[in-house]
């Protein structure tokens, strides 16, 4: 007789730490709560892409990436950033010395994109890399054993003059197939790009639906775009269809494959940011970190399903939650993007946006985002905060200078402790911890205590200790010829821990 073990508890391990879930339950055996017997895992691999950071010649970023100290997998462990492939047209090339150019070209970037632009190397000291120009490609990584709990990547990227101008900052982003983008624009005043990078090693297809204020817009090239393997494709909104429409919603989908994907927002009058995906559909949604000195805010929400939405609009600010005059509530018709333009309603005081359902029996779910103004004529300049998830056990954002971070944390509900580090710098110093109480339905902006003696950029990390969810963002900002240029990070749970179901049960295959 033959005896085959099938390890299903050491199985059911691996799957979760990679992917988040796993349930193993024998035939005929009486189910159990799982939270009796679940146990929290660290992560054991993740996956980031980074969008090409600009199409500017004047532009001068930095990459960081970070991995927080903590319980980690396995003792050993790598994380790596690198160049996407450009994507090589020649199939049609009939000339042999072109064809055998291109060829040439195309070992030559495939072994460029072997080598890591950034690793890091161990938890709790940043990593840093810098390019300048159009040319800075797209990113993909991946990040193992103890270097991938809470994993992440931030490019900051500074273009001084031209239609580009900003300081656009972007979180790089765990690969998937659903996004929402409110937001974004086919107006003739903006140009925005939406960035597909496919990190896998198959090419991936994607559509793109855009939704106005009286619906879907008629586009019939936004079907069936190719992202080819380990290849970023940057889509400009305004070619998918004839209608301009100022304010509208992106909603970017795959059949087959996965990708990264964000769009960067450029206007004419008011400099240019990236817009990140809104938190998945819900009937609740909190906006964290709007700056004290913002001068013009505007609401853009979406409801996707089949019902419309009414929702309350409530600032959450410095000392109390209260409505904006005027824009106490808001109608979001079903598949049709609705605006609010709240104007400079935080008045000198930091302050986050919360949207809930009128009726609690009709918490239709809906995705956001604000379009955040500071300055006024030619020194505008803009920034975008999406709906965003609480902290969390832990949340993280890269690349924070000695001067110009703002941590802004908010508490929709109960009353809440958070702990904040800020790690290592990326060229030295000392880790500092402060801690921090949120009251209910307030928010705190603080300037975060830099690390002791830092040299290079550093980490915050934001772990929930005590009371209700707590949702944040990071705003880093940057003077300029008189512009005082910014962009806003969310800090939405890291997901480096999951939990495990215990298997109750060994399966045994027994062949005579």
């Amino acid at each position: 007789m033959k005896s085959t073990h099938l390890s299903l508890i050491a199985g059911a391990a691996v799957l979760a730490a990679v992917t988040g879930f796993a349930t193993v339950t024998a035939p005929g055996a009486p189910a159990e709560p799982t939270a009796k017997s679940a146990a929290l895992l660290p992560v054991e691999r993740a996956g980031l892409v980074c969008p090409a950071p600009s199409n500017s010649d004047l532009a001068e970023t930095q990459y960081t990436a970070f991995t927080p100290a903590g319980e980690g997998g396995e003792a050993k462990g790598a994380a790596e950033l690198k160049p996407a492939l450009p994507i090589v047209d020649d199939e049609d090339e009939t000339d042999p010395k072109k064809a055998k150019k291109a060829e040439e070209a195309a070992k030559k970037a495939k072994a460029k994109a072997e080598k890591p632009v950034l690793a890091v190397k161990e938890p709790g000291k940043p990593v840093v890399a810098e390019a300048n120009g159009s040319s800075a490609p797209a990113l993909v990584g991946t990040a193992t054993g103890k270097l991938a709990p809470g994993w992440t990547a931030q490019q900051t990227t500074e273009v001084t003059a031209g239609g580009s101008r900003g300081l656009l900052g972007v979180t790089c982003t765990a690969p998937d197939t659903d996004f929402w983008f409110p937001g974004a624009s086919t107006a003739k005043s903006r140009q925005d790009y939406i960035h597909l990078t496919n990190p896998d090693d198959t090419g991936a297809v994607a559509d793109i639906e855009l939704y106005g204020p009286e619906g879907a817009l008629k586009s019939d090239v936004g079907d069936g775009i190719t992202v080819p393997a380990r290849s970023s494709v940057a889509v400009l909104l305004s070619t998918l269809t004839a209608e301009a429409v100022d304010q509208l919603t992106a909603h970017v989908t795959t059949r087959s494959g996965r990708i990264g994907a964000v769009v960067m927002s450029a206007d004419d009058s008011a400099g240019s940011d990236w817009i990140t995906a809104s938190e998945d559909p819900s009937g609740t949604l909190v906006m964290p970190g709007i700056p004290a000195d913002a001068t013009s805010v505007q609401l853009v929400a979406f409801a996707p399903g089949e019902d419309d939405a009414d929702v309350k609009v409530q600032l959450m600010g410095k000392n109390a939650t209260f409505s904006p005059a005027g824009n106490a509530t808001l109608h979001i018709k079903s598949s049709m993007t609705a605006s609010a333009d709240l104007k400079d309603l935080t008045r000198g005081e930091p302050g986050s946006l919360r949207l809930t359902p009128v009726r609690k029996d009709r918490a239709t779910p809906i995705v956001a985002a604000l379009r955040v103004v500071r300055g006024k004529g030619d020194k505008q300049e803009i920034a975008y905060i999406p709906a965003t998830g609480p902290v969390g056990a832990r949340a993280t954002v890269p690349d924070n200078r000695a001067k110009g971070s703002t941590l802004s944390l908010t508490a929709p509900g109960a009353t809440a402790k958070v702990k904040v580090t800020a790690s290592a710098g990326s060229g030295g110093g000392e880790p500092a911890v402060e801690t921090y109480t949120v009251k209910a339905g307030t928010t705190l902006a603080v300037t975060p205590k830099a690390p002791e003696g830092l040299k290079g950029s550093y980490a915050l990390t934001v772990e929930t200790t005590s009371g209700g969810p707590v949702h944040a963002s990071r705003s880093l900002a940057l003077a300029s010829d008189g512009v005082q240029m910014f962009t806003v990070q969310t800090l939405p749970d890291d997901r480096g821990m999951v939990e495990v179901p215990s298997a109750r049960q060994d399966l045994s295959v027994l062949d005579d």
